[in-house]
């Protein structure tokens, strides 16, 4: 019986960790530099637990196969060793906060803290997300390079000012805000992201970048497409009744569709 129950342990242990150690069924590809560190330093996490697990569950197999007892027999006492339980104490404490360390670097590449730097140029682009229930709108400054100012009077969703622009402000008369978020390819991207009502969670699961959006605070994520395609934009946040239906796509574009795609954009703003 003990032999029996050994077994089922062993057994359950390798079929719980085949799937991780094969990556048969994984994250979607990588595309970004900082993403695929994102999955190194997963997979290092990974590995140190995975292999804990295997010898934990491999030595507890055999303590039942070894040790184990009838019931009507009784149980030797066993004293617990404090050398032990300080060595893998102290060896777990290690590892975790080793591993956390080591992946705030990765986590932190993501963030930009200096607004000094939320600036277009040639080679970067920034976009403010804003979520609502139950709809991303992403706004782009335009030609100028400038935001325009927003005025929470002015909101009004069946006349398609969904934020509130100021359009009387020379500033503001550029601003393109769409639904779906378009970026050249192999360019730096800084999101500024907000909030109209209550908590999202902007997340992109092939940039491995994911941040709330909390009402009164603005948020800040930068990344840098390497590959051309269309990926998901999802809200990882309860929001509401509707927010399973909240999402959006980003296109990854050649530099020249993008200034297509943005003068097609510029040109509603004409009518």
């Amino acid at each position: 019986m003990a032999f029996l129950v050994a077994l089922v342990v062993w057994i359950v242990a390798l079929g719980l960790a085949i799937p991780f150690f094969t990556q048969w069924w994984w994250m979607p590809p990588a595309i970004t530099e900082h993403a695929r560190a994102v999955d190194s330093q997963f997979n290092l996490t990974l590995l140190g637990t995975g292999i804990i697990f295997i010898v934990a569950q491999a030595a507890l197999g055999y303590a039942v196969f070894r040790f184990g007892r009838k019931r009507s027999e009784p149980a030797d006492y066993v004293h617990g060793s404090d050398r032990w339980e300080v060595l893998w104490t102290a060896a777990t404490t290690i590892m975790f906060v080793g591993l956390t360390l080591m992946g705030y670097t990765v986590w932190a590449e993501a963030r930009f803290l200096d607004d000094r730097n939320v600036t277009p140029s040639a080679d970067r682009i920034v976009i403010e997300v804003t979520g609502q229930q139950f709809v991303w709108n992403m706004r782009y400054p335009g030609a100028d390079g400038k935001f325009g100012p927003l005025d929470l009077s002015l909101v009004d969703d069946a006349m398609g000012n969904a934020l509130g622009i100021n359009r009387s402000h020379p500033d503001a008369k550029d601003d393109v805000v769409t639904p779906r978020m378009a970026v050249p390819v192999n360019k730096e991207v800084d999101l500024i992201l907000r909030t109209k009502d209550v908590l999202h969670n902007f997340f992109v699961p092939e940039l491995r970048i994911k941040l709330d959006t909390v009402p009164g605070l603005i948020g800040r994520l930068h990344f840098k497409a390497d590959k051309v395609g269309t990926y998901t934009v999802a809200c990882s946040e309860l929001c509401g009744l509707g927010h399973h239906e909240m999402g959006s796509y980003l296109d990854v574009m050649e530099q020249a569709d993008f200034d297509k795609w943005m003068a097609d954009q510029s040109a509603y703003l004409q009518y």
